[in-house]
């Protein structure tokens, strides 16, 4: 299956290889993209590309006339102002200009204005690369702050804005996602979440976002007559959804291990995804250490979507596999790491592994991870606490009937020390989702109940501007809402299922509603269809079951391997799951589809809680980026340069005697060299300057070897031509 990450690095290697064509180039990067280029490239990747030096246009930089610059940079005010600085001083030769999204027309306008930028640019142009790349199915954009925009009352002014902002990234994802760029590029068919009844004011959200993305992609094709090309894949589909879709998915815990892991354990989510461990336990070299989780550990690659159950048995058996290809360990050890109640014997065979260092510490995280979950899972009763949530979010009990007494099962479950404030939190909160409604003082009495402070009732209250109902008047009827998929059916007798991970996200049953060709058009409508999209729904809704298995068929999903597969883009505005990430993949594996989860931002539980409750806070309290002093560029790069000073003439050297004939014998021109003394006046380290370039090359045997171990520090002898 394709793979985000390697989609985003091949295009920001493409981007520089194109423009530096065999020429040596300085490469400068601004904060934004430094942080997402050093996601999915090594520097060597790039320094391998005729790239002298890699620095960041916000620092101190010498100047460097004689050479040319690759600038990869963010559109934005302060960033422009940067560039308008770096064309005052005439820092380098030329300038080759990539934005990583479309340039707004009154900062390009300013540039177009400028005769300095018109005489020294030599390429301008934009590579949509503005995401991040968490997984190879799973792209964000690092933006928890779409959440109280989108959601929040006070930021109503705000909303088209951010939804054009949206638009544009969820289009350049599309033509990135479906065919590395736009010369690969796909128009898929596009549908969104149109909720049943809605009553709250976000309830349009998708249909105008879906209608953004719609126009800019029909912009592109208009102006781009080669868009898009022929091909045999099927017509790919991009699904617009938001968080209010499904209420229930950031309430529940989950079981498997991924999603376990970042609701339990203090997991960092900023740049990179990490966890602070004890390297080498019970080593008088022990340290703690942030082991980064990412695609490139395969334990956690296999293992993150299986049930936790299923992660040890799976650890625990990979470490004896190893135990015995190794011969030099024991029986005694095979039968130590045996069960349930190895990991800590597994543990402190690991220690002892000095020669197997990277294994060792990828199985020390994984098993340490694992069974902090587990302390936590038994510690905090949490087989007790998800058996309700299940109930309450699937509407049907273990043995898939209607389920009985929930309200005396959750009290009883609220009486529990060991559960937790935030754990109690969230199970009134899937009570109120339930019961789509309670009277305000019954929610008073389970607030006083669960001994949780005024505050948090905010956070159920709030649930109303995502659609849900949380309030009812005394005599008031209320018939129960429609589902928006119906249940499903009991599994057989023989087949493998969890008690307390039945519930499935909607997004995962909107996937295979429509792999199936089931999906209802009037809760996921078409922005537009053309009559060939129609005639393809038709056949695919003319024969919704298999006469042979008697349930819907997957002939349709199961395309052949040898066949293109299709491409389904599912965005989540306002925040996704990690259920829903496993979702994707799920559909994925089971469906011969490739099926990208994009959204704003990964959301955990207590993510989700804090900003449910900041709903109703002041807007200033928010504290959100677009109300905050903006970003200027450094004073420093307006500052004008010193002129340098000539360099003296090195010891027992005639000084050059102007006009008149050369001094020494012609030599016939030999072909172009590399600039190796430009070369040499650069530095890695942008916060200290470097000797000046017009420095003299004839220089002592013992000053010139010092100027090649300079060099190749430098990386200019090691660079690949």
């Amino acid at each position: 299956m394709a793979s985000m990450i390697d989609i985003q690095r091949d295009i920001i290697l493409n981007a520089i290889k194109q423009t530096t064509r065999g020429d040596w180039k300085i490469l400068i990067l601004d904060e934004d993209t430094q942080k997402l280029i050093n996601n999915v490239v090594k520097e060597d990747d790039i320094l391998n590309l005729n790239i002298t030096n890699i620095e960041r246009i916000e620092d101190r930089r010498q100047t460097i006339r004689d050479m040319d610059a690759i600038y990869i940079l963010t559109p934005k005010p302060h960033i422009v102002d940067c560039m308008m600085a770096e064309f005052d001083q005439r820092r380098y030769r030329g300038f080759f200009l990539i934005w990583t999204t479309l340039l707004p027309p009154h900062l390009k306008e300013r540039i177009d204005r400028s005769q300095m930028a018109r005489e020294q640019i030599r390429s301008f142009r934009t590579v949509h690369l503005d995401f991040h790349p968490q997984e190879s199915h799973l792209v964000t954009f690092k933006d928890p702050w779409s959440f109280p925009i989108l959601y929040h009352p006070e930021c109503n002014n705000l909303v088209v804005k951010h939804m054009e902002d949206i638009a544009e990234k969820v289009a350049s994802q599309i033509m990135l996602i479906t065919g590395i760029c736009v010369a690969l590029g796909e128009y898929p068919i596009i549908r969104y979440y149109r909720p049943r009844n809605p009553t709250h004011e976000a309830s349009v959200l998708c249909s105008h976002l879906a209608r953004f993305v719609q126009d800019k992609l029909d912009m592109y094709s208009q102006f781009n007559q080669d868009f898009p090309p022929q091909s045999n894949r099927p017509r790919g589909a991009l699904f617009i959804t938001d968080r209010s879709m499904d209420l229930m998915a950031p309430f529940l815990h989950e079981f498997t291990y991924q999603a376990m892991a970042m609701d339990l354990l203090p997991i960092q989510d900023s740049d990179k995804v990490t966890y602070r461990t004890i390297v080498n336990e019970e080593d008088p070299e022990a340290e703690e250490k942030d082991m980064e989780i990412s695609d490139k550990d395969k334990i956690w690659v296999e293992n993150r979507h299986r049930h936790m159950k299923d992660t040890l048995d799976k650890l625990i058996s990979d470490f004896q596999k190893f135990i015995a290809d190794n011969p030099h360990f024991t029986n005694q050890d095979a039968q130590n790491a045996a069960g349930m109640n190895g990991l800590n014997a597994i543990k402190d065979m690991i220690a002892g592994l000095p020669q197997f260092q990277e294994m060792k510490e990828a199985y020390s995280l994984h098993l340490t991870m694992a069974q902090k979950c587990m302390e936590i899972f038994q510690k905090h009763k949490l087989p007790d606490l998800a058996s309700v949530e299940q109930c309450l979010a699937t509407g049907l009990d273990e043995d898939y009937r209607k389920p009985k007494n929930m309200t005396d099962q959750m009290v009883r479950t609220l009486d529990d020390e060991e559960v937790t404030p935030a754990d109690r939190l969230r199970l009134i909160a899937l009570y109120v989702l339930f019961k789509n409604g309670i009277l305000p003082a019954d929610l008073q009495k389970l607030l006083f109940h669960a001994q949780l402070p005024p505050p948090d009732g905010e956070v159920i209250r709030n649930l109303d501007l995502l659609g849900a109902r949380v309030a009812r008047q005394l005599k008031e009827k209320r018939d129960a809402p429609q589902p928006l998929f119906p249940p499903k059916p009991a599994p057989p007798p023989n087949a493998e299922d969890y008690g307390l991970s039945r519930f499935n996200p909607a997004l995962q049953d909107m996937l295979e509603e429509h792999v199936r060709g089931t999906l209802p058009q009037d809760v996921f409508p078409f922005t537009k269809m053309s009559p060939d999209d129609a005639a393809q729904m038709a056949q695919d809704n003319s024969a919704p079951a298999s006469l042979r298995s008697a349930k819907p068929t997957w002939a349709k999903s199961r395309l052949a391997s040898v066949e293109p597969r299709q491409r389904v883009i599912v965005f989540v505005a306002g925040g996704a799951t990690y259920s829903e990430a496993r979702a994707c993949y799920d559909v994925s594996n089971k469906t011969s589809r490739d099926v990208f989860l994009v959204t704003s931002h990964m959301m955990k539980p207590q993510l989700f809680l804090r900003q449910v409750g900041d709903l109703t806070q002041p807007r200033r309290s928010l504290r959100l980026p677009i109300d905050q002093p903006q970003p200027k560029a450094p004073e420093h790069l307006f500052e004008k340069p010193e002129p340098p000073k000539p360099a003296p003439p090195p010891a027992g050297t005639k000084p050059q005697i102007p006009g008149g004939l050369p001094t020494g014998p012609r030599v016939a021109p030999g072909p172009p060299k590399p600039p190796t003394a430009a070369m040499a006046a650069v530095n890695l380290n942008s916060s200290k300057h470097s000797p000046a370039a017009s420095q003299s090359s004839t220089k002592p045997g013992k000053e010139e070897k010092e100027e090649k171990k300079k060099k190749k520090k430098l990386h200019l002898f090691s660079s690949k031509h």
